[in-house]
């Protein structure tokens, strides 16, 4: 292996803090991972944060133990991704001013609902593309500004959380394009915050710096790091940002075709060059995002899928302890397509009215549970099927195929169904650390191991499946 194509990848998720050696090939040299959870907020207990300082402790732990396993003289590059939209207050000197407020946190609930007294939804969601969810970032700068006005004042910048664990590496506070597009406050067209936007929520943009893009060398570890983490100084600190796009990235999807990353939720993105978000992309769901190449948009639209799923395994397949998967699909192979005329509405874990949406119908005293897990898994095709159409509305493209990753691309009759309903081959891949690869594919090329990404890409073996469909 050439000297310094070691990439080391941070990557805080919202139940798991991991740290994972990676080489310019997609082989993972060793991982480490600690749980990661919410915390009381000390000043509000009923509302939640994430615990910067435990889960800095939980990095420098994991980091040690996986620096311990490589050669220190083979590390490129170091960078950082996570969940989107959280982050919080930082003052000139690098002091954190207050918690970093958990997408899981419902203050912000009241903010989204009335968030037209600042700007119509309409006109925030046309510029910015997200759809509004009550924990974007935006919902948590209006809370700042009313709530903790002083503090606001005293901040030098608001850091997203990928750059506030850059920061304790390097010392540098640069926030990235990728966080920045999960926030609700940027410009699709400009690529960059909005100050438009942010004029109205009374937070000022300056407090938000200008966003680098991913691949930049934001700056290196320093002493105290280097001796918090094991990695050497001096080591490059690259911004990647957050993990849907890198995931998107890793996975090797190329412009225009959609990615089916299946698991409780499916999420169904795409990397298109055009965006549309008027009223219909409102009304069928669709965020969109700002890819981690510049002139690119995540088109993304999701619902709920193997969580179906498990309900059926819980309740119609109580009885089967081993390989009760297998017996499900096997089982459900044998009935014909239209499963005897059992139809499912999939929509079990979303409200309507209050009331849950989800609804079988077609039963019969002969009905089996084989049919009606066949139904299921029919109606969750169905709804890949609008999907895939909404995001060829929004982005003005025709898919030739589709990507899927996760669980849920391990059924085989599911993946059949997938093709057989969207016309178009699905293609599955054995790659599953896409959002580590991602973003170490571009730490790659920013430390000069690659020209691009995507020449550093084109190193990584997927042994990509094609399920082409067949006729129904």
């Amino acid at each position: 292996m050439p000297e310094g194509d070691i990439v080391i990848v941070f990557d805080c998720g919202a139940t798991n803090v991991r740290v994972v050696a990676i080489d310019s090939t997609g082989n993972i040299l060793a991982a480490e991972s600690l749980p990661n959870n919410t915390k009381p907020d000390p000043f509000y207990p009923a509302y939640r944060i994430w615990d910067v300082t435990e889960i800095w402790d939980k990095m420098c732990v994991s980091s040690k133990k996986v620096v311990s396993q490589i050669n220190k003289n083979d590390i490129a590059g170091i960078t950082v991704t996570t969940f989107g939209v959280d982050g919080t207050l930082f003052d000139k000197a690098g002091n954190m001013l207050y918690p970093v407020i958990s997408w899981q946190c419902e203050r912000t609930n009241p903010i989204m609902a009335g968030i037209g007294k600042y700007i119509s939804l309409p006109d925030l969601y046309r510029e910015c593309g997200v759809l509004p969810f009550t924990f974007n970032t935006i919902n948590k700068l209006i809370w700042f500004t009313e709530q903790k006005p002083g503090l606001v004042e005293k901040c030098h910048r608001f850091l997203f959380m990928p750059s506030i664990f850059s920061f304790l590496l390097s010392g540098e506070m640069v926030n990235d394009t990728t966080m920045a597009g999960t926030s609700m406050v940027t410009s699709l067209s400009s690529r960059g915050f909005s100050k438009s936007i942010l004029d109205r929520t009374g937070f000022p943009a300056d407090k938000l710096g200008n966003p680098v893009e991913a691949g930049t060398i934001t700056g290196s570890v320093h002493p105290k790091a280097s001796s918090e983490t094991g990695i050497p100084q001096g080591i490059p600190v690259v911004a990647t940002g957050h993990d849907t796009q890198f995931a998107i990235f890793g996975s090797g999807a190329e412009r225009n075709q959609p990615v089916l990353s299946s698991g409780t939720w499916e999420i169904l993105m795409v990397r298109s060059e055009g965006y549309r978000t008027g009223k219909e992309q409102l009304d069928m769901a669709i965020t969109t995002e700002l890819d981690s190449r510049p002139g690119l948009y995540n088109i993304g639209n999701q619902w709920i899928a193997s969580g179906v799923l498990e309900w059926a395994r819980r309740t119609l397949y109580s009885g089967i302890k081993d390989e009760v998967y297998e017996a499900m699909i096997s089982g459900a192979e044998k009935v014909p397509p239209g499963s005897n005329g059992v139809k499912v509405v999939p929509k079990f874990y979303e409200e309507l009215k209050g009331k849950p949406g989800g609804m079988i119908s077609g039963l019969t005293m002969e009905t089996t549970r084989e049919e009606i897990y066949r139904a299921i898994l029919e109606s969750l095709c169905e709804r890949l099927v609008e999907g895939k159409t909404a995001l060829e509305k929004a982005g003005g493209f025709k898919t030739e195929s589709i990507l899927c990753v996760g669980g849920g691309s391990k059924n085989r009759l599911w993946n059949q169904l997938r093709a057989d309903y969207t016309g178009v081959p699905l293609k599955v891949i054995d790659q599953k650390e896409t959002t580590v690869l991602g973003a170490s594919l571009f730490v790659l090329a920013a430390c000069g191991n690659a020209s691009s990404p995507e020449e550093a890409r084109s190193r990584i073996s997927y042994n990509t499946k094609i399920i082409n469909p067949t006729l129904r």
